[in-house]
């Protein structure tokens, strides 16, 4: 395969759960592998070389917010979204179709598009799946997501299925749009909410349509753990086994290691970012809130054993201090507490999966996080 295409192989499988390589000409990106999300071209309270050293392969960015803030245009005139963000290796764009539905006030959606009141002056915006992918190329993103309408469940069955049906005609449109772009790769989503019978005709006709990969969109989006496993266990076996499957804005820890489990190779969240900001740590000790006044005198670190010098080296009555504080600097440190346990996890489940233990590596996992975190005595 040539530097200049872009491919994905799988390398080793246990079960289900898959490790594999993204080949693209801004490079590899490891399979399973989790995406800091960087909406608006950062990655919040972090520096780009922080989310690089972590082990990132890759990070995501929003249509939605960059289309509004700096704009598309600007940022191709700057060079692309790599240049701009100073981030080298590839880059991920959503189409913005989630952030119209749940963020813009005002909006009409037909077969052409989705018109679109801006959240930050209120402008009018038409998005349809030509502009999306337009703005994607603009940006310069190595994979673009198709434009698609994800629904909010719970849901009637005829709302997920109108849903499902004009995204899956969407996909057609963006694939078209999209064209052939060398070494870059444009992905379907799967949609039909909590519907096996739905997800079965998502998955059927957007494998038809011959796409570089797939996502599963629509969960996370209110229903229970279980549904959204229950739906990915329809839906996998049905997509290529030669193709990257992206479970979009998912999850927890436990997410991960349950959705890899039933072949997911790709994930993306704010939840990281965002528990670090609000003072909330993930660690291998489980979750751990740095605003309670237990952490008030406590001199130990996050976890002495951690690569991660924010987990490692700063004293746990010093985070709960910023945090009570309100300080910048508490939500700098334990955003980059979080992504790095995340990276650290990531780097944990290929492991196992190459050396065909992953079902005692999860239990491992999950055990040390239902022990818990406990206090000196």
């Amino acid at each position: 395969m040539s530097a200049s295409e872009f491919g994905f192989k799988v390398t080793a499988t246990d079960g289900a759960a898959r490790r594999g390589t993204v080949s693209m000409p801004r490079g590899e990106i490891r399979t399973p592998a989790f995406m800091p999300v960087g909406t608006g071209g950062t990655v919040k309270a972090m520096y780009m070389e922080q989310v690089r050293d972590l082990g990132a392969d890759i990070i995501l960015g929003n249509t939605y917010h960059l289309m509004l803030r700096p704009g598309a245009e600007r940022v191709s005139k700057l060079g692309g979204l790599h240049t701009f963000a100073r981030w080298e290796r590839p880059i991920l764009t959503d189409s913005g179709g989630f952030q119209v539905m749940s963020l813009a006030g005002l909006r009409k959606v037909t077969e052409q598009g989705v018109t679109f009141q801006s959240h930050i002056d209120g402008r009018k915006h038409e998005m349809s799946p030509e502009r999306s992918i337009e703005i994607q190329g603009l940006l310069d993103s190595d994979i673009q997501m198709q434009l698609d309408e994800c629904v909010r469940l719970p849901a009637s069955p005829e709302e997920i299925e109108r849903a499902m049906e004009m995204s899956v005609r969407w996909a057609d449109r963006c694939k078209t749009a999209f064209g052939t772009q060398p070494g870059k790769a444009m992905f379907g989503i799967v949609q039909g909410g909590d519907i096996p019978a739905l997800r079965e005709r998502s998955a059927n006709a957007l494998v038809d349509l011959d796409l570089k990969g797939y996502a599963v969109g629509g969960l996370a989006v209110g229903e229970p753990q279980e549904v959204m496993l229950d739906m990915l266990e329809v839906t996998c076996p049905l997509l290529p086994e030669n193709k990257p499957r992206y479970l979009m804005g998912v999850g927890t820890p436990d997410d991960l290691l349950k959705s890899v489990a039933r072949g997911i190779d790709m994930f993306d969240c704010v939840m990281p970012t965002r528990a670090g900001r609000h003072g909330l740590a993930f660690t291998r000790f489980g979750k751990i809130n740095l605003k309670n006044a237990r952490h008030a005198d406590d001199p130990r670190p996050l976890d002495p054993e951690s690569d991660c010098p924010a987990a490692r080296d700063y004293s746990r009555a010093y985070l709960h201090h910023l945090v009570r504080s309100n300080e910048i600097l508490g939500m700098m440190l334990l955003t980059w507490v979080n992504l790095a346990y995340y990276q650290h996890l990531m780097a944990g489940v290929r492991a196992a999966i190459e050396a065909g233990n992953y079902a005692d590596f999860c239990a491992r996992t999950q055990a040390d996080w239902e022990k818990g975190d406990i206090p000196p005595v």
